[in-house]
């Protein structure tokens, strides 16, 4: 049984975080350097030192994403997004996101992206984002088996 664990708890693990701990316990074992671990696993080598410590001190839960459960550190703070969809509702509806956003900046000093304001947008239903265009694709032009063949078919009376 590994250590920091007991019968009774159970882990959930990501795909990622399961190919860690094979990989980590590779290394416990002798099967596998340090360095070809940090290669397959995308990492440092000092990071691999810092997961096998990890490993040997809580076991398969200390491979376990900590920040599992909480919101992201980078959200926008509720109070921002209801003052801005208040203001993009009552005053600016029928702005694109791009003119929505330059707009609340400049009038009201709210500090938000535009791309942010888009997703709000989006969200709430404001504004439906458009198709983005489809390329047609040219086949390419076989070539001419003589020099000079392209020139003579063009119509024109020269040789």
């Amino acid at each position: 049984m590994e250590r920091g664990t007991s019968v009774d708890e159970l882990l959930t693990m990501s795909k990622t975080e399961l190919n860690r701990l094979e990989i980590i316990q590779a290394i416990q074992d002798k099967r596998l350097t340090r360095k070809a671990a940090a290669e397959s696993l995308r990492v440092s080598v000092r990071h691999v030192k810092r997961l096998c410590r990890a490993f040997r001190q809580m076991g398969a839960a200390g491979l376990v994403s900590r920040r599992r459960g909480r919101p992201s550190n980078n959200r926008l703070d509720a109070e921002v997004v209801k003052r801005a969809l208040e203001l993009i509702g009552e005053k600016y509806g029928d702005f694109g996101p791009t003119l929505a956003c330059e707009k609340p900046v400049e009038v009201h000093g709210l500090r938000i992206s535009d791309e942010s304001v888009r997703k709000l947008m989006i969200s709430a239903g404001i504004w439906k984002p458009k198709k983005g265009k489809t390329r047609s694709v040219q086949p390419m032009r076989e070539r001419r088996p003589r020099y000079g063949e392209l020139v003579q078919i063009d119509g024109s009376d020269h040789d």
